[in-house]
């Protein structure tokens, strides 16, 4: 089964596929909408993406590709972000000067670098690819924070593990399949769906009353502007309901008071993992 994601090798993307899909074959992309392009060819299987962290927020761009790609959610996962300073074998903490990552993951680090003053931080386009730029510049000065992944790939030395400064820093997937190839899963209780509405008062407030309605767990609200259309929005919705066979009755209801409503996909919502 080959599945895309993007990133290098050794991203959390790719942890995060190999723990949906053990024996999954990586397909590494630069950028998001070469995934949902490889996907909608018939040239992967499925795809791997991040859609939200609980600490940095949402992955808005995931949001208006699947708005505007033929594809489905088949089910989610919720990975534990573990962040490791790496380094090439045979250095040490002591002796690293330079270290490289995502923003993000920099950001998610701050107590760990505070730690060690002597030590830059410098921002990189990807957390894995940093790890693989260190391996390749082969020098003890440089590190990169990245995860375990990362450093099995590209045979980096782990030096020092959980520098996360919170460790309910956790990270929420969707894996995906063309709408014609999705394989549902039984129970599924969640709900993830997109909907416009008309620019007028009261009416988002009426969609949003269907939830209550129909007794949803109305889990996560997002909006996104529409492209070419200032002041539009598309709002992208989860939601959970106790009785499987109910997901459908709130989408229905909203049909009929909506300009346009696109089902995402229903699947069963993942729990934290112990």
């Amino acid at each position: 089964m080959r599945i895309a994601i993007q990133g290098e090798l050794g991203s959390f993307s790719h942890e995060a596929a190999l723990m949906m899909e053990p024996q999954a074959t990586i397909v590494s992309c630069a950028f998001s909408a070469e995934v949902f392009k490889l996907l909608q060819s018939d040239q992967v299987c499925a795809a791997v993406i991040p859609i939200e962290n609980s600490l940095a927020g949402s992955v808005v761009e995931h949001f208006d590709l699947l708005f505007h790609s033929d594809v489905q959610i088949e089910r989610e996962a919720l990975l534990r972000i573990r962040h490791n300073l790496i380094g090439i074998p045979g250095s040490t903490i002591e002796g690293i000067r330079q270290v490289l990552s995502h923003p993000v993951a920099l950001a998610q680090c701050r107590h760990f670098l505070g730690r060690y003053p002597e030590m830059t931080p410098v921002a990189f386009y990807d957390t894995a690819g940093s790890v693989k730029h260190v391996t390749t510049l082969g020098d003890k000065q440089a590190g990169a924070i990245a995860s375990e992944q990362a450093a099995l790939a590209y045979g980096g030395q782990i030096l020092a593990s959980g520098i996360e400064d919170n460790a309910a820093n956790y990270t929420r997937f969707f894996l995906v399949r063309s709408r014609a190839r999705v394989q549902p899963l039984p129970d599924p209780d969640k709900v993830s769906i997109a909907f416009t509405v008309e620019n007028r008062p009261g009416t988002l407030v009426s969609a949003l009353q269907v939830f209550a309605e129909h007794n949803t767990n109305l889990c996560k609200v997002e909006s996104r502007p529409v492209h070419g259309e200032p002041w539009q929005y598309v709002f992208y919705v989860d939601y959970q309901v106790s009785d499987p066979a109910a997901t459908g009755a709130a989408l229905e209801q909203l049909r009929r008071q909506c300009l346009l409503v696109k089902d995402l996909g229903h699947y069963p919502a993942a729990r934290l993992p112990s």
